[in-house]
């Protein structure tokens, strides 16, 4: 049961996609949708003011062509971003649907991720403030809260700066070293997230986000006391699964749909 609500599967004999939600969809309605909660995570980054100039990328994995992934164009606004401005993008960079400027950086750090992880649905990268801060120290979060404890064994660490990650050897560089996990600090640049769906990798992004805000603030105040080590293990099988990032990320998704329906148009 599980693994049926963690994840996407196809069901070969009459073409129905399954997503985490239950929801049964062809996979036309799974791209539509898969699109709606693109543009719907891009707008709760913009609400969260996690927008730098142009830099920043969320990308998903087209359904029908799963070559290929959505991305936001490059000098569209967060706090703008609708359906219609996503462009579709092959593992070449070439733009096959949509128009606008493509991220150089997005599709070298999205393109190597969504080839070498296929079970990856979605990425989220930006130029958040408590990211950056924190990746400046060329460290991994520690669990000293519940909610740091769904990256406890689950991130890695990128621990060199070597400019723009536009070069396609950084980009795979930066693949191998997430290897199999949820999450990657990056030197002196930020962090990025994966997830099974839009949803998870926009909670992962987000509450990483105010972890890393944790630790600085909890270390500029004195010395945190770590969780222990098995009772972290322990929390983050309960708050760092697929499906807890699944479902925690439900409540900004249905404010942001509430709040800013113009985002489907």
């Amino acid at each position: 049961m599980n693994q049926q609500v963690n994840q996407l599967v196809i069901n070969a004999s009459d073409e129905i996609l399954a997503g985490p939600d239950g929801a049964q969809r062809t996979p036309e309605a799974e791209q539509e949708f898969r699109k709606q909660r693109l543009a719907a995570a891009l707008r709760i980054f913009g609400k969260f003011g996690f927008d730098e100039g142009v830099a920043g990328h969320i990308t998903v994995r087209d359904p029908l062509d799963t070559e290929t992934f959505w991305v936001n164009p490059m000098g569209r606004s967060f706090k703008q971003v609708c359906v219609s401005d996503l462009i579709r993008v092959d593992h070449d960079g070439q733009i096959v649907e949509g128009k606008g400027i493509l991220n150089g950086a997005a599709f070298t750090i999205h393109g190597h991720i969504h080839q070498s992880r296929p079970e990856v649905i979605a990425a989220a990268h930006a130029h958040s403030i408590y990211g950056k801060a924190w990746s400046s120290l060329g460290r991994l979060l520690d669990p000293i809260t519940q909610d740091a404890c769904a990256f406890y064994g689950d991130h890695a660490l990128l621990d060199d700066y070597t400019g723009v990650v536009v070069d396609m050897t950084e980009g795979a560089r930066l693949a191998q070293v997430l290897g199999q996990k949820k999450a990657i600090i990056m030197q002196n640049h930020g962090h990025l997230t994966v997830g099974g769906s839009v949803e998870e990798a926009c909670w992962w992004y987000v509450t990483m986000e105010r972890s890393c805000q944790a630790q600085l603030l909890a270390e500029a105040a004195g010395t945190p006391r770590p969780i222990p080590k098995e009772m972290a293990t322990h929390t983050q099988q309960q708050v760092g699964s697929r499906q807890a990032g699944w479902f925690s990320a439900q409540p900004m998704f249905d404010v942001i749909l509430a709040e800013q329906p113009d985002l489907l148009g």
